[in-house]
């Protein structure tokens, strides 16, 4: 089995010889046009935590061993800045997506919250094994989702 670019491609889920099983993630991204907006959004409506911003380029937030990205694409798609960060250019356009792991109660909690803070819903269902979700968008039209973490437990 080969992949699109004809390198060998091991069986889903088969972890490379010589390589351990990737457990985690460290970091999530999301491309904004507007840090500002983003800043005032994730800052003051959801009340993550700053690590820090840079300028026009980027905003990180931290969720508890996760590190939300926030980028500019117009700055990130430039490439490395810096000698000593040579971070390859990256970067989107068009809404990306995140979904939040929070209990049925906060979810009710947080439908009030971002109700109170002008936020549209724009779904709020139950899967077919009972987890909740809602979904609603940032100000650069990213959709995030705030779902119960029993969601994925049955599959």
């Amino acid at each position: 089995m080969t992949d699109t670019r004809g390198r060998t491609a091991l069986p889903p889920g088969t972890p490379p010889p010589g390589a351990p099983p990737l457990t985690a993630l460290l970091e999530a991204a999301l491309y904004v046009d507007d840090l500002d907006a983003a800043e005032a959004f994730y800052g003051g409506v959801l009340g993550l935590e700053r690590i820090v911003r840079v300028a026009d380029r980027h905003v990180f937030y931290r969720l508890g061993a996760i590190t939300l990205l926030l980028f500019n694409p117009d700055r990130t798609e430039e490439g490395p800045g810096s000698a000593t960060l040579p971070v390859p250019a990256h970067g989107a356009r068009g809404p990306g997506h995140l979904c939040f792991a929070v209990s049925a109660v906060e979810i009710a909690l947080w439908h009030d919250r971002l109700h109170g803070a002008g936020v549209a819903i724009e779904a709020d269902f139950a899967w077919p094994n009972g987890a909740r979700s809602i979904y609603f968008r940032d100000p650069a039209g990213n959709s995030l989702e705030m779902a119960e973490p029993r969601l994925w437990s049955d599959i």
